[in-house]
């Protein structure tokens, strides 16, 4: 099968997205984040909330892509230990080597924390009782900040591999066959009733905390569309159907937000239950539509062989591990210095994509042990790659 150019630019495109919102996180005003600048926007709070809304649902959608391109060339056992290598090291290793910048930043930020960074690492690898509120995860001494995504998704992945038996059983197979058929209104608005049942009776319940163990609304979500992009995968019905409705899900989507932001903005927060439902009610319909709009364009445009592919494939998982602690490190180092609003946050985005670029490149990638710690697989030996190389060429010749 020919490699889907468009799956891969779309995962880096969706982390690249990724990296801009957690740089937005530093400016806009009223939004709680580790770290905030002086120069807090209000006007910022509409462009980060259209993007707020799918923009995790469209990178575990994009993860249950890969997973279905992964299951296919190794045993369930194979694919487990594979998953549990690539994300479970890195979650480690950045946790305690990479995160640490944040609490000790976020907690002297908020006065609760005393200044001095490796006296905070001592404390803080030797386990030490924080003030309550010193930073994110101060109950359990440590966090892991923006990698949680990472636990997340190797619980979804053995979720996955355990459910494969049902998923392959005849019954799985219609299901799997029902959604895939989907056209029309029907792909814009079924898959969309799941999230909206699961907002519906978990929101409430379960406020996103970034508790693994009881974050059952998030669970219920993002497993809904890791599990969607599992099933869509490269089948080429649901594919084109994308494609063909791409402009009308756009406009879909765009109708959808500036419907609940008004909603948002006029609304009052104790309304009733029935008002709040159509609320999010609403906001899943958006969600999924702005999904299907990103996935039909994807495909429309995007598969071909960009030169910066190759490179951005290998990239993405260093530049995810690495961006948060830069945006946050380099947010909370300029912020004495009283730069003004245009300034300081072009020296942050700056900085963050010199350092990402800069580690990444000239470090990790040439580094051989560095590589599995950011999620890379092992760099192929020099004879290996050499032979590799010479039966391209040997095939190319041929073709």
């Amino acid at each position: 099968m020919p490699r889907r150019h468009d799956i891969d630019a779309l995962r880096a495109l969706a982390f690249a997205l990724l990296i801009l919102y957690h740089w937005g996180m530093f400016y806009v005003a009223d939004w709680g984040w580790h770290v905030k600048s002086t120069h807090l926007s209000e006007w910022l709070q509409w462009p980060m909330l259209l993007v707020n809304r799918w923009r995790m649902d469209l990178v575990f959608l994009v993860s249950g892509l890969s997973v279905n391109f992964l299951l296919r060339d190794a045993a369930v056992a194979r694919f487990v230990a594979r998953r549990s290598w690539r994300l479970l090291l890195p979650l480690a290793f950045g946790m305690w080597v990479v995160v640490p910048i944040q609490p000790y930043a976020e907690g002297v930020s908020n006065g609760l924390v005393e200044p001095g960074f490796f006296r905070f690492l001592v404390r803080y690898y030797g386990h030490a009782q924080w003030p309550e509120g010193a930073f994110a995860g101060w109950e359990f001494g440590f966090t892991w900040n923006h990698l949680w995504y990472l636990a997340y998704l190797w619980c979804y992945s053995l979720l996955l591999a355990a459910l494969l038996p049902v998923l392959r059983s005849a019954a799985g197979q219609r299901l799997r066959a029902a959604f895939l058929g989907l056209r029309g209104a029907w792909l814009v608005v079924v898959p969309a009733l799941p999230l909206a049942l699961a907002t519906l009776l978990l929101q409430a319940r379960f406020p996103d905390t970034g508790d693994l163990v009881h974050d059952w609304y998030r669970h219920a979500v993002y497993f809904t569309v890791f599990l969607y992009g599992y099933w869509i995968g490269t089948d080429p019905g649901i594919w084109a159907e994308l494609a063909r409705l791409r402009r009308r899900t756009l406009g879909f989507a765009a109708g959808l937000f500036a419907l609940y932001a008004a909603c948002v903005a006029w609304l009052p927060d104790d309304g009733p239950a029935w008002l709040q439902g159509g609320v999010w009610l609403l906001r899943n319909l958006d969600i999924w539509s702005a999904l299907c709009a990103i996935l039909g364009f994807a495909r429309a445009h995007l598969d071909r062989p960009w030169p910066w592919l190759r490179w951005a494939n290998e990239s993405v998982y260093p530049w995810y591990v690495l961006h948060q602690s830069l945006i946050v490190g380099i947010g909370f180092w300029l912020l004495p210095l009283g730069l003004g609003p245009v300034a300081e946050p072009a020296l942050v985005l700056l900085g963050t994509v010199a350092g990402c670029w800069l580690l990444n490149d000239l470090l990790i990638r040439r580094v051989g042990f560095l590589r599995p710690l950011f999620g890379l697989r092992r760099a192929p030996r020099p004879a290996a790659a050499a032979a590799a190389a010479t039966g391209a060429s040997a095939a190319r010749a041929q073709g």
